[in-house]
């Protein structure tokens, strides 16, 4: 896949949302041509900065930090993470897109920051086609809907036959407007017959958790990346994944389809990128460090 391929794909939001494609890019793939950066062959002779645009706690920021530890060993400098969240993930991607093409800032871009976001927002920062250089797909994951463990259904069934019952009584939480989690809880509004559920945005999906927990909203649209953990400590129930198969990491879980919702075969992409002009050897080699890492059994 040439580098023009691979940034056109980055926008494909709204196709992706109606068509349920499952990423712009394969997992694990050389995403750019990596054409025209002057080489650095001693990178990195310092700390790579890994920007996560969200808050901690999310499935970014633990995929994120997955990677840093891995990428610490294998690059024999320092893999920091920095949490930048704000605007659904935009200004942690535009402090990349604006930082020097040195190989020592890369962001860990998501389907909200880059393909949702540009569809949504024409007046972003930053061109998610043109600022950025993609270097690889890092992974692609369902949303789980998850509920407080004592909020009062057990089902989809039962949490659509209470919001019918009541509507605009109840909220759900997302990471932003416009994220993923966001437009994943529209789409089942839409699909389970127009529910009124009242949108309360939150600066990451990590801080939704709280509420949700307490029963102050009544969903929300997680990544099993991150909802998995949350599950097994009892905190939330989980009730239906998205995508065409249950989840191989929640495979007690049915999917939408299954319980009478069609339409849910949507999922979130992960992904490192770089400024535009990066250098493509410091692209490569990133690239090469990842899918290695992608490769251990512990990782993703």
């Amino acid at each position: 896949m040439t580098i023009s391929q691979s940034r056109r794909h980055l926008l494909g939001a709204l196709p992706l949302l109606k068509h349920g494609a499952h990423a712009p890019f394969a997992a694990g793939s050389v995403l750019a041509g990596f054409s025209g950066a002057q080489a650095q062959s001693s990178w990195p002779t310092k700390p790579v900065r890994l920007v996560i645009p969200f808050p901690a706690g999310g499935a970014t920021d633990i995929i994120g930090r997955t990677l840093a530890a891995r990428l610490s060993t294998s690059l024999g400098q320092q893999v920091v993470i920095e949490n930048k969240p704000g605007a659904g993930g935009v200004i942690g991607a535009d402090s990349v897109a604006k930082s020097a093409p040195d190989g020592y800032s890369i962001v860990l871009a998501t389907g909200s920051t880059h393909s949702v976001g540009p569809a949504l927002n024409p007046k972003l920062p930053y061109q998610a086609d043109k600022d950025f250089l993609p270097i690889v797909h890092v992974a692609t994951a369902p949303s789980v809907m998850v509920t407080g463990a004592s909020f009062p259904v057990s089902s989809i069934k039962e949490m659509v036959d209470l919001l019918k019952r009541s509507p605009g009584k109840f909220n759900f939480g997302s990471s932003g407007i416009g994220t993923y989690p966001h437009l994943s809880a529209e789409m089942f509004k839409w699909r389970a017959g127009g529910l009124f559920v009242v949108h309360i945005p939150y600066r990451g999906t990590g801080l939704v958790i709280t509420d949700l927990v307490a029963g102050q909203i009544a969903f929300l649209m997680d990544s099993v990346v991150s909802a998995q953990t949350h599950i097994r400590d009892g905190k939330v129930k989980p009730l239906a994944v998205t995508g065409t198969k249950r989840s191989q990491s929640l495979p007690q879980v049915p999917t939408f389809a299954e319980v009478g919702i069609e339409g849910m075969n949507i999922s979130n992409w992960f992904g490192i990128l770089g400024p535009a002009a990066m250098p493509a050897d410091v692209a490569a080699r990133i690239n090469r460090e990842v899918n290695a890492a992608l490769k251990a059994p512990d990782v993703i």
